[in-house]
């Protein structure tokens, strides 16, 4: 149990159970040390049946549980700063789940206090960086046999919001890991956004404004658009098509089981991320907990995380104004001269 990396995992709801599960179940190497959660009902619940697991109220004094030699950061977004820099001042590695800090200042702030050590500790988790089609298709755009990428179309469907979902979520929450990816895949930085808003489906709550349309341009010219849609009613679809200057290369259509009987066929459909990128999260933390082991950190970058909470300030700017919003970033540190990879 001593040559585990130990792991506070921060947050005990739906993310963070599933990675203390993931931890526990999927990941080799790594063992859950200390859970923290403001419920502490619910952080006991989630490590029912693990052995000495110290669980907290406070995210702070989890990392100070003997044994905790890095930090899985999976509560609400606005913790994420107060846990990400007290992880620094302990010198202890981080996987932070996205947004890394929500607002842009909160983000900067992080940005700067990591580039202050001088080195990397944190890992940011926009996850399909780590999904086999995604890889697949970030590797046959790197070859060039497509040519130059023009276009990105994509769609992100969700089967319902949450309760406490608003307008501005759709893109600061959802689509956040549409402007990972198109910044990742087409290794370019996104440099203004228009949302457009089609009347909103009967599916979706009062006030919400759902579906949207998300338009992004990039510095070398390309455009990527997306299609929101969190109350489908459906299933949870994620799609994404590169359409380049010799050809271009879709993902999302893997079929899963097909169930045939007299006269008909079905297809599942996923209804959770959770199903739908499973093994990606198993890669990430995998990936994660062997760099660490390795004194490495690899993977987004905090440089990421804030660009990704600056675009998503554009867009929602966007949607509230009707107009088109420029993204501006900050100069960026040495530390993260090579940022899209």
């Amino acid at each position: 149990m001593g040559d585990l990396l130990g792991v506070a995992v921060l947050g005990a709801g739906h993310m963070g159970a599933d990675h203390i599960r993931r931890l526990d179940e999927a990941v080799s190497g790594a063992r859950v040390a200390a859970v923290a959660d403001p419920d502490v009902e619910r952080a006991k619940e989630a490590v029912a049946g693990l052995d000495g697991v110290a669980v907290r109220t406070d995210p702070v004094a989890a990392l100070d549980v003997p044994g905790v030699a890095a930090v899985l950061i999976a509560s609400p977004g606005p913790a994420h700063e107060e846990a990400l820099l007290a992880a620094f001042e302990r010198g202890l590695p981080v996987l932070c789940e996205k947004p890394m800090v929500p607002d842009s200042m909160g983000a900067l702030r992080v940005v700067e206090a990591e580039a202050r050590l001088g080195r990397r500790l944190a890992q940011i988790g926009f996850m399909r960086r780590y999904d086999a089609a995604y890889r697949r298709l970030k590797s046959l755009l790197d070859g060039g046999s497509l040519g130059r990428p023009l276009m990105l179309h994509c769609t992100h469907r969700n089967v319902a919001s949450p309760d406490h979902f608003t307008s501005a979520m759709l893109i600061n929450s959802s689509v956040s890991h549409e402007i990972d990816a198109a910044r990742w895949l087409l290794g370019q930085e996104l440099t203004a956004v228009t949302v457009l808003r089609p009347a909103s489906s009967a599916g979706a709550p009062e006030g919400l404004v759902d579906p949207q349309f998300v338009l992004f341009e990039t510095e070398h010219g390309a455009l990527v658009d997306v299609e929101v849609f969190v109350n489908c009613g459906f299933g949870y679809q994620v799609r994404c098509e590169a359409v380049c200057e010799a050809g271009s290369a879709r993902i999302g259509d893997e079929h899963t089981m097909v169930v045939t009987t007299r006269g008909s066929a079905a297809e599942e459909v996923a209804q959770d991320y959770l199903v739908r990128f499973a093994d990606a999260y198993d890669r990430e933390v995998q990936t994660w907990v062997d760099a660490t082991r390795r004194g490495e950190v690899t993977g987004p970058s905090v440089w990421d995380g804030y660009a990704a909470s600056v675009v998503a300030e554009a867009g929602v700017r966007a949607l509230e104004t009707g107009g088109r919003v420029a993204v501006g970033l900050a100069p960026r540190p040495d530390l993260y001269a090579r940022i899209i990879r």
